[in-house]
């Protein structure tokens, strides 16, 4: 018996947070020790089946409910469109515990939500089978929620009620999408099969009336999780209150579960609903673009702004997502990796400026690349890669979905929408060059005290220092990533559009 690699990817994890959930009294100076174990652990083993020439080898299923009439499966399944994910997780989850390894406030509980946090995130991306998909969707869910309301700032309660409304609503939205595709297979095989390979089979066979009302219940749960507008109100609160690691694991990984789902689920399952939302998409993507890169104009403080950036990056995913062409799609997927990686490195910083400075308001920072240059120096290169610098992974996440909307916009005789492209592209500039002048080398400030302040310390060096090098070389070499993205797509196009 081959031994199974996907099911580590959910047990490992899943020891780790029992383990740590252990470490009481004395103990829980280990906690982190244990929690950083098993996530190093983790990240091997979802390195090993990334480098991997077959991901088809390690599909696992074995039945969980079954009887004459439902079928319900223990499935999991790697292909070019979840290997990223399940890297960016393992990786930014190790992060997570090396940069947050001197909290002080609680560490066991605080680990093992990180890790419990992990087996969900895992889940979404390895289910092959609609009832575990939404479990582990929903998984995802209670971690993050205590993660906000015990670790979180003074509006920590609010926003993590918040979090939990809007997203679990959108959940069972979702739910019932889910359930009309299960009693359609039903209707048409006798079985009510929940497993990917039958139903993404199926779907794309019914009716394009069934498609369009499904295709908006999926994709009404999918973009309130991403969020895109007028959605996105939870997500800028959740960020403000949330502790530095919950927010990197929610920008950086979370988040992408959105996306994920839509092209996963939406675009696999229903072509003619796709072709009949398309413009649906594309508005909903442009006007998250701009209002995501507007709103964060007005804002003071450094992570709200880069809260109400995700909206924005994560509205041209959406807008790659809309064109439904090969360029699209491709760089729809390039940039929700890219996005995880530059966003860590951000809330990273803006963590930091809360704790070394004591506040994280620009009107009251400057110059603090004198005092603290390590520090400065992450942020740069963070708001430089979040802008789209060539020589960064951020200029490969949106160069080519422009161009790719270019396309779409010229063969559909409006060309006029690429001005808002444009436009972001100008107002992300500008947001981010002022924050960075008046936070780094403005005028040094005099409100607040500055003699005491304190460099980046070794595990949070470490955390930046390794996605900073990859924030690099993916940005020199972006078909390290596309060699697993393009495979897929290719499918996706040949097969279903």
């Amino acid at each position: 018996m081959e031994m199974p690699i996907l099911s580590l990817l959910l047990l490992l994890p899943l020891i780790g947070a029992v383990l740590t959930l252990l470490m009481g009294g004395e103990r829980q100076k280990y906690a982190k020790i244990v929690a950083g174990v098993f996530s190093a652990i983790t990240l091997v083993v979802a390195l090993f089946v990334m480098f991997s020439n077959d991901f088809g080898s390690f599909d696992e299923s074995c039945a969980w409910i079954e009887t004459s009439f439902i079928t319900i499966n223990y499935s999991l399944h790697v292909d070019g469109l979840s290997i990223l994910m399940v890297f960016l997780t393992a990786l930014l989850t190790l992060l997570v515990v090396v940069f947050s390894s001197e909290e002080k406030d609680r560490p066991k509980y605080f680990h093992a939500l990180v890790m419990a946090m992990e087996v969900g995130l895992m889940g979404v991306y390895l289910a092959a089978d609609y009832f575990l998909f939404y479990v582990m969707w929903e998984i995802t869910l209670i971690p993050m929620y205590f993660m906000i309301s015990w670790y979180g700032g003074p509006r920590r309660h609010y926003a993590a009620i918040k979090f939990l409304i809007y997203t679990h609503v959108a959940s069972l939205v979702m739910l019932i999408g889910i359930f009309a595709m299960g009693f359609m297979t039903m209707e048409m095989t006798g079985v009510m099969d929940f497993s990917f390979a039958a139903i993404n089979t199926l779907m794309p066979q019914t009716s394009e009336m069934f498609q369009i009302a499904v295709f908006a219940l999926l994709f009404f749960g999918f973009m309130v999780k991403m969020p895109s507008f007028p959605f996105h109100t939870w997500l800028p609160d959740a960020h403000t209150e949330a502790p530095t690691g919950g927010s990197v694991l929610l920008a950086g990984v979370m988040l992408k579960m959105g996306s994920y789902g839509i092209i996963r689920v939406c675009l696999e399952c229903f072509p003619e609903g796709a072709e009949y939302w398309q413009w649906v998409i594309i508005a909903i993507g442009l006007i998250s673009i701009v209002y995501g890169a507007y709103a964060c104009i007005a804002q003071t403080d450094l992570k709200k702004m880069v809260a109400f950036s995700s909206i924005s990056h994560m509205g041209m995913v959406m807008l790659g997502i809309g064109c439904l062409s090969d360029i699209g799609i491709t760089f729809a997927i390039f940039q929700m990796f890219a996005h995880g990686l530059i966003t860590a490195v951000l809330f990273m910083v803006c963590g930091m400026t809360g704790h070394i400075v004591g506040t994280r308001e620009i009107p009251l920072l400057g110059g603090l690349a004198g005092k603290l240059p390590i520090y400065a120096t992450f942020m740069m290169i963070g708001f430089m890669a979040s802008l789209g610098l060539p020589g960064l992974v951020g200029f490969w996440g949106e160069f080519p979905l422009v161009y790719g909307f270019y396309e779409f916009a010229v063969s559909n005789d409006m060309l006029w929408l690429i001005l808002f492209c444009l436009l972001s592209l100008m107002l992300t500039a500008g947001y981010y060059l002022w924050a960075m002048q008046r936070t780094l080398f403005g005028p040094e400030t005099t409100k607040i005290d500055l003699s005491h302040v304190h460099d980046v310390s070794k595990p949070e060096f470490v955390a930046l220092a390794v996605l900073v090098v990859l924030i690099a070389l993916f940005g020199v070499w972006p078909d390290a990533a596309l060699q697993f993205i393009d495979p897929y797509v290719d499918g996706l196009i040949l097969g279903v559009f």
